[in-house]
């Protein structure tokens, strides 16, 4: 159903993560603009899943 699988959106991860969805979206903006200052083109109020499991879980691969 969704558009780009390979984004998650704030209730995505609020799920993941067990945390409210304001939380989610703290997260999102730090790593958006952690992803900016890298030089990547970022979508507003979701992030990619590669990077949010690098981040979080210190993986690059998703359900291997």
């Amino acid at each position: 159903s969704d558009v780009c699988s390979s984004d998650l959106t704030a209730k995505d991860i609020s799920e993941i993560l067990g945390v409210s969805e304001s939380k989610s979206y703290q997260y999102i903006r730090q790593m958006n603009s952690e992803l900016e200052e890298k030089g990547f083109l970022i979508a507003r109020g979701r992030v990619p899943v590669a990077y949010f499991q690098e981040r979080f879980f210190g993986t690059k691969t998703v359900g291997e």
